[in-house]
């Protein structure tokens, strides 16, 4: 079979139909792993016996003719911020480098209780803290499109997998940007659903109140496939939502004629590459062939989101992370003579340069005397950027921009120089302030051939809507 083109309907059509069994599907994807990974790395950590176990369990069914889940004998993979039982998970960070987790991520079961087959956990930046890939503690993944360049972050190696036919879909964890900009730049579909729609329960926290999981597939709708599967009250989660989740595939048959798209001034400002700024454009004129009407909109607080988001994910970073001490797990330094030094040297030897800046510059903004002045303003500020949608989707259905102000840059391009790395995020970060739901689709190439997303943000909890638009771009 051609790995590289298999999407989640073919697979499950292929095993359905006999033409291949699960076990043998397995055994090609971690061939082609083995041979091609080596130059992207997109894999931390491979599980082959547990892959084993459940394509034998799909195989079994196939053979007494049982029904199958939606999932039987999809090959996925896991962003190494999700706790898999038995199934080392770093979170990209030589502090967990050993780390083997008692229990399932509520995302990661969901699937295999679907019938997906997990290969393994994919390469990140540490702790979700990153906009290239360049920050995982095990080394950078590099994009299947060009290998000289960054696949974006953090879920890069989530991305780069689809790309380079590693795995037939993979789950991320979006923050900031971290599942739509990767998807942008290794040209594959990236979905974040509104906060409150996939259950957090296992995933490693960065920011608590903008962590979300989401799939990055190679269709959109493998995407509506995967949300369906994964989305829904968890009592695990007291933040996930107790809201019903409709069959997102079915949803999109839909028609898009009639929808309102509001194209916001503030997206298309300096900083917009011109190739980025002109397949964008296409899409949207796409979108009004398909009969949809384009509404400019403006959202005054946009230029406020990357210094508001810096300050809250920070800040929450760096009391999420105060956990890692060196005490209950992860890794302990050697020759320390007190508690505190041991606490010290722990986290000094185990948390990389990334990481340590956001838990100085968080603890640093919830300091005394400084919490009103920084945290407390950038909560407000947040407040108003909700507004901006609010008020947006009053007028408009769903709202489309660039995904990424440029296509994927060089590795190593800007490593030294963190605030234009922080502007990576610059189109991506207001969906995750104001919880909403947002998607990445392709929607062309530069002429180097790097590909190039459009993003499409939608109303809270309308994941079928932004589905359904991206549907109509691809």
């Amino acid at each position: 079979m051609d790995l590289n083109s298999l999407t989640i309907e073919s697979t499950r059509t292929a095993i359905a139909e006999q033409r291949c069994t699960a076990s043998a599907l397995v055994e090609q994807f971690y061939g082609k792993i083995k041979a091609e990974d080596p130059g992207i790395h997109a894999y931390l950590t491979l599980c082959e016996d547990r892959a084993s176990r459940q394509a034998k369990v799909i195989d079994d069914l196939t053979q007494k003719g049982a029904p199958l889940p939606p999932l039987a004998g999809v090959p996925v993979g896991i962003k190494d911020v999700m706790v898999t039982k038995g199934v080392r998970t770093t979170a990209g960070s030589k502090i967990l480098e050993n780390f083997i987790p008692p229990y399932d991520c509520t995302a990661v079961a969901r699937l295999e209780a679907a019938g997906a087959i997990v290969l393994g956990k994919m390469n990140c930046d540490e702790f979700a803290m990153g906009s290239s890939n360049e920050n995982s503690a095990y080394g950078p993944v590099r994009n299947p499109r060009d290998t000289s360049c960054v696949p974006g972050g953090s879920s890069g190696g989530s991305a780069a997998a689809v790309a380079a036919g590693m795995a037939v879909a993979t789950l991320g964890s979006d923050t900031g940007g971290s599942i739509r900009q990767p998807a942008s730049f290794c040209g594959v579909v990236g979905l974040m659903p509104t906060y409150g729609r996939v259950s957090r329960y296992g995933l490693i926290a960065f920011a608590s109140s903008l962590d979300h999981i989401g799939p990055l597939t190679k269709t959109v709708r493998d995407a509506a496939i995967l949300l369906r599967v994964i989305a829904g009250r968890d009592p695990l989660d007291s933040t996930s939502a107790d809201i019903p989740v409709p069959d997102y595939e079915a949803e999109l048959a839909k028609p898009v004629s009639g929808l309102r798209i509001g194209v916001p001034k503030e997206y298309f400002g300096e900083g917009l590459d011109a190739e980025v700024r002109a397949a964008v454009e296409a899409g949207i004129q796409k979108l009004r062939s398909a009969g949809c009407e384009i509404v400019d909109i403006s959202m005054p607080h946009t230029a406020y989101a990357i210094p508001t988001y810096y300050v809250i994910a920070t800040a929450e970073a760096s009391a999420n992370l105060a956990r890692f001490d060196g005490v209950r797990y992860g890794h302990r330094a050697k020759g320390a003579r007190t508690l505190a030094e041991m606490y010290r040297k722990s986290r000094d030897e185990g948390f990389g340069t990334e990481v340590k800046r956001r838990i100085m510059l968080g603890t640093y903004a919830l300091s005394s005397g400084y919490y009103d002045a920084y945290y407390l303003k950038a909560q407000r500020v947040r407040t108003l950027l909700t507004r901006d949608f609010a008020e947006a989707f009053q007028k408009v259905d769903a709202i489309v921009t660039p995904t990424a102000p440029t296509p994927a840059f060089k590795l190593g391009e800007k490593a030294d120089d963190p605030l234009s790395m922080y502007l990576a995020d610059i189109y991506t970060v207001t969906a995750d302030l104001a919880g909403v739901p947002g998607i990445s689709v392709p929607c062309g190439n530069t002429q180097s051939g790097l590909p190039i997303g459009l993003q499409v943000l939608g109303r809270h909890f309308d994941e079928s809507t932004v589905l359904r638009i991206g549907h109509a771009v691809e």
